[in-house]
């Protein structure tokens, strides 16, 4: 289980009181031998239409010594978790 960012909550309470669900916490993206983990997945009922949306959220917080980097590893994750899911 991967560690929670520091904005992990916050992020969390800003979509609860938005009016979003939270369906994981945090969310398993599987993808043969391979375990992947995002830090949430939501979904939110449209009244109008009674569609929904729905999202996976991984929260950066980019404290690290180097925000390239940080882009740089959060770039590459978030081109991985895409493409994963994709295939679901």
């Amino acid at each position: 289980m991967p560690a929670k960012d520091v904005y992990h909550d916050a992020v969390k309470n800003a979509l609860i009181k938005d009016g979003w669900i939270i369906t994981a916490d945090p969310y398993l993206i599987k993808y043969e031998e391979v375990k992947l983990f995002a830090d949430l997945a939501g979904e939110k009922t449209i009244a109008a239409s009674r569609e929904g949306k729905q999202i996976v959220i991984e929260i950066k917080s980019f404290l690290g010594r180097s925000p390239i980097r940080d882009l740089e590893t959060a770039l590459g994750q978030y081109l991985i978790y895409k493409a994963l899911l994709s295939l679901e």
